[in-house]
């Protein structure tokens, strides 16, 4: 019996032994990325992760979407980076099957510069490197790097006839750049403690071909980079979203689609686009009847008109525009006897969105339960021009019964067509939506928007598109002018592109998140 006692105790702590010793080693997918992605500076705005595995390459491999995104040149930097480092005989081994993270980030010259981060097994170090110098024909002259605190290699790309830098983090973690300045940047700083962004679950990211990671509010630094008119309005109301989102990737030959969530950071200023977190996710169907015109918009949504009312004048609470609001609609009860506010959201469709044409238009369509009874109540509070159209007689209204997407309608003129409220800044503009909508000049008329349109989530409380060959003339004015002739030049490059969306859906207070960029339909016929 003592015998018996004896091999049980012993099976047992055996039995513990190889359970802990099997935890401690044990690397779940999630706890590698957090890791890897707590080393990339925070002024990131973008991280791509995949896998360093040939199956990835090899899906990609002739498909034009990723050469279109990040451009000729970039791609093939990066692909000779991987066959002639990553991939050497000797390195091959401590970099096979790691995820590899590349970030997006701004320069302090105003350049955006890509960092590519990832571990390495155990073992590689200075006595790998030495063996690689000495390999013939390897095509590499590498040399030891101290920048700041940070030491690292210098790796000399005879093909490229270019330099990639590559400096070493804590846990075997390495970063590294063709950009000197970012190098630079990131040895001078200091990392947060904690990675500013949140990650796919572990399963998620176990059966994701590929991740993108969204921080907000990074994206305003990289527009400044990407524009000349730091007031464009494209994607302005996400990038004044203090969110961070986790995506992963949906694999198909003429689009790049990712999925997820945004996370709120509620601890952070709350933005106008919070405001439709507490809605639930509403059919879209107004963008049926956006203009052909139509360069880029945001559309919004609601399911309980009263109740965004009411969460509306919370953020104007918080904006510290109270008061300028109940001084606006105070004056309008004693000057017309209308309860306005009060009509209004009575009224009020699910639907409202923002356009702007490829001739400059600002034009806003808001669909309304009926347009008659709309039409009255405006009439109480405007100069009118016909039966169903005039200028509002007050400042700002549209900002203050809508939102911060409609501030730049600051004095309008509107239309009523059945039941929708259209608000123009001038009655030229009026006319041209008059002219589509009577002669049913939509967007959703050309074949391709309904390509693009059928990758789209049916349902959504927030979206914006950008028709990228209706964008071109803003993009001329608006852009940097060495990014404009990328767009224009690189082939195959962004002109490659019909169409751009994100859209955010209402779920627990957060935004379930689809992305989608679409190929032009004759652009499966460019190769990498």
């Amino acid at each position: 019996m003592k015998k018996q006692i004896i091999i049980t105790l012993i099976l047992l702590i055996a039995t513990a032994y190889i359970t802990v010793v099997y935890f401690k080693n044990l690397n779940p997918p999630g706890s590698n990325t957090s890791r890897v992605m707590q080393t990339i500076p925070a002024n990131a705005s973008l991280v791509f992760e995949f896998n360093n595995d040939a199956s990835f390459f090899d899906i990609f491999r002739n498909n034009p979407l990723f050469t279109a995104v990040a451009g000729r040149e970039t791609v093939g930097d990066l692909d000779t980076l991987r066959q002639q480092v990553l991939k050497n005989a000797v390195l091959n081994k401590y970099f096979s099957g790691q995820n590899i993270f590349i970030s997006v980030h701004p320069t302090q010259n105003k350049q955006i510069a890509l960092l590519v981060t990832l571990s390495a097994a155990e073992g590689f170090g200075q006595s790998a490197i030495d063996e690689v110098s000495k390999q013939p024909g390897s095509g590499l002259l590498i040399t030891p790097l101290q920048d700041g605190t940070k030491k690292g290699y210098t790796f000399y790309i005879n093909a490229l006839k270019k330099r990639f830098y590559l400096i070493s983090n804590e846990n075997n973690i390495y970063a590294g750049s063709f950009s000197k300045d970012l190098i630079d940047e990131l040895s001078a700083g200091k990392r947060a403690e904690k990675t500013s962004f949140v990650l796919l679950s572990e399963q998620q990211n176990a059966n994701s071909l590929a991740n993108l990671y969204v921080n907000y509010s990074q994206l305003d630094p990289l527009f400044d980079c990407l524009f000349q008119n730091k007031n464009t309005d494209v994607f302005k109301r996400f990038r004044l979203l203090a969110g961070l989102a986790a995506l992963s990737l949906n694999y198909k030959s003429d689009a790049l689609m990712f999925n997820g969530e945004t996370s709120l950071q509620l601890n952070l200023a709350t933005s106008y686009l919070n405001v439709f977190s507490g809605q639930q996710p509403v059919n879209n169907q107004l963008r049926d009847i956006f203009p052909s015109t139509t360069a880029y918009c945001t559309g919004l949504s609601v399911s309980d008109p009263l109740e965004f009312n009411k969460s509306l004048s919370r953020w104007y609470a918080k904006a510290g525009l109270k008061k300028e609001e109940m001084q606006l609609f105070n004056k309008i009860q004693a000057e017309t006897g209308t309860n306005l506010k009060s009509r209004f959201y009575k009224l009020l469709g699910n639907e409202f969105a923002v356009i702007t044409t490829r001739y400059f238009e600002k034009l806003a369509i808001i669909s309304v339960s009926d347009g008659t009874k709309m039409n009255t109540l405006l009439m109480n509070i405007s100069k009118m021009t016909d039966e169903n159209s005039g200028q509002l007689s007050y400042d700002k209204l549209p900002f203050f019964l809508l939102g911060d997407a409609f501030s730049i309608f600051k004095h309008p003129y509107y239309l009523i067509i059945d039941n929708y409220l259209i608000l123009a800044n001038s009655t030229g503009e009026l006319q041209s939506y008059s002219d589509s909508y009577l002669n049913r000049k939509f967007l959703s008329k050309n074949p391709q928007y309904g390509q693009f349109n059928n990758l789209l989530a049916a349902q959504s409380n927030v979206t914006f598109i950008l028709i990228f060959k209706n964008s071109e003339q803003i993009f001329k004015r608006d852009m940097n002018p060495d990014i404009y002739n990328a767009f224009q030049e690189n082939t195959p490059g962004w002109k490659n592109f019909y169409g751009v969306s994100w859209q955010l859906s209402a779920n627990k207070k957060n935004f379930y998140t689809n992305f989608c960029l679409k190929l032009n339909t004759d652009t499966s016929s460019v190769k990498n």
